[in-house]
């Protein structure tokens, strides 16, 4: 293990917070607001703690699979640890457990709230909590690897530690001019949509916080009625159209801009993606239409949360606690689906579920016909038996993990349905339950072990599961194994 490295890279991370807390520091200045002190002090400490780190290069820079896992779930940690210190300092949020139930929400893009009057915080506080969605979307580390010289070699461990899906593909040669691409693209759909929000009246401030969210596919809302506060079809649209879009495998993005709208097109998991919200939202659409004036309202109203929960944003309209047991049904199998791999979206991740039902489809030819000779193609390429049993220990460790989970958070919550969401948006970095935990209510009334359980589901989902479980494997910390 390659102490030296972690704590380089984690002081590293650290730089890149205090930087980004200078935004809501700024932010604070130009609204006056009396909470200038609390960014500032957080942003100088991360700094100086960043000096500390980094102030010798490691001897060894070399680090492997393990040292990349181990370096992105602490980094994690200690960004939702530091970042909470701005909701302490300012008396914001005076609780360190919902403090850092926020933070962590907010970086992990899950978009679970313990606050109960958003549009009592400052403006300062709104900014920070959807800056943290759009720098936890993409992966702080991925944006790291820009600025950060390291050997090609070892930085794909990071970024298969930190990227969602059960594979990383490589967009360039180089794993920094991966990162730049990925960067790139995040942010310029990130702008164009702050421009077509502006344009259709509403504010700059509004339209970028809520363009981070999108982004992020976190959810924090600036008012208490979420996107519900917008009473235009034209706002709600294109937040629903830029959700879907976020959603989809940045790859593909890549492809087009690379003029190969063939292999663009050929992507499965897209496929079933785009499939997937179409075939719900008309269910929904249907199944909700006489709680509409028309068709019209119903259907967008359903693409709309068809698009916030499968992309696990977590903006909302209305209260979709109230819709029928079939559309809240299919919202919660949404949840689980999730968006695709290399996405800002969470879930199991859409290529996951092809896969499994390739497998499904494979053991039952088998069963038909067991001397035939069968291979698992994705996009027509072979799908490699590593992937598939990576497929597998990932469910097998899900299961796991939201089972305990549950069970955890029974203890102190009598409602089946309330504790089987909060895990469930938790773990799948959703936002809104059902129930209790609905889309206009918070998380605040839960017991702190319950939110404690929350907090490792959303850091656990955020980073695909097994970068968590290494920190609590004893073989990981040996320095020779």
């Amino acid at each position: 293990m390659n102490y030296a490295m972690i704590r380089y890279l984690i002081g590293w991370m650290l730089g890149v917070e205090s930087a980004f807390l200078l935004l809501p520091t700024l932010t604070a200045v130009i609204y006056q607001e009396n909470v200038v002190t609390a960014y500032l002090g957080a942003a100088a400490i991360c700094l100086a703690f960043a000096a500390l780190f980094c102030h010798k290069r490691p001897a060894n820079p070399r680090f492997y699979a393990r040292e990349g896992f181990v370096t992105v779930a602490l980094c994690w940690i200690v960004l939702a640890v530091t970042g909470a210190l701005p909701f302490l300092f300012s008396g914001e949020i005076p609780s360190v457990v919902d403090a850092l139930f926020e933070t962590i929400s907010g970086f992990t893009t899950t978009g679970s709230t313990i606050v109960t009057d958003v549009e009592a915080l400052s403006h300062a506080a709104l900014l920070w909590r959807s800056l943290t969605h759009w720098v936890g979307g993409m992966g702080v580390l991925v944006f790291m690897l820009i600025i950060l010289p390291l050997a090609g070699g070892q930085t794909i461990h990071l970024m298969r530690a930190e990227s969602p899906g059960p594979s990383v593909s490589k967009m360039s040669p180089h794993i920094r001019d991966t990162a730049f691409i990925l960067y790139a693209i995040y942010f310029g759909m990130t702008v164009l949509q702050i421009i077509l929000l502006v344009l259709g009246g509403m504010a700059f401030f509004d339209a970028a916080c809520t363009a981070m969210a999108t982004a992020g596919t976190g959810g924090f809302g600036i008012w208490n009625d979420s996107m519900a506060h917008y009473q235009s079809y034209y706002l709600q649209g294109v937040t629903s159209v830029f959700m879907i879009l976020f959603g989809i495998n940045f790859s593909a993005y890549y492809l087009v801009l690379s003029r190969k709208f063939r292999e663009a097109i050929r992507i499965e998991e897209v496929r079933l993606y785009l499939g997937v919200i179409l075939g719900f939202t008309l269910l929904i659409a249907f199944n909700v239409r006489d709680m509409f004036g028309s068709f019209f309202e119903s259907f967008h109203h359903a693409l709309f949360q068809v698009a916030s929960i499968i992309t696990t944003t977590g903006f909302a309209t209305v209260d979709f606690n109230l819709w029928p047991a079939f559309s809240k049904s299919l919202l919660v199998l949404l949840m689980f689906i999730g968006a695709c791999a290399g996405s800002t979206g969470g879930g199991i991740k859409c290529s996951r579920i092809v896969l499994m039902l390739k497998s499904v489809k494979k053991e039952m030819q088998y069963l038909i016909h067991p001397r035939a000779v069968r291979v698992n193609k994705m996009d027509g390429r072979r799908v490699q038996h590593e992937v598939m049993r990576s497929v597998n220990v990932f469910l097998i460790a899900y299961l796991l993990i939201f089972t305990v989970s549950v069970l955890l958070v029974s203890l102190s919550c009598e409602d089946m349905v309330t504790n089987f969401t909060a895990v469930a948006t938790a773990l799948n970095n959703v936002g809104p339950g059902l129930e209790l935990v609905g889309p206009v209510e918070n998380f605040g009334f839960l017991h702190p072990l319950s939110k404690i359980v929350l907090m490792f589901d959303m850091l656990a989902g955020r980073l695909e599961l097994f970068p968590m479980l290494l920190l609590f494997t004893p073989r990981t910390w040996l320095r020779k194994l």
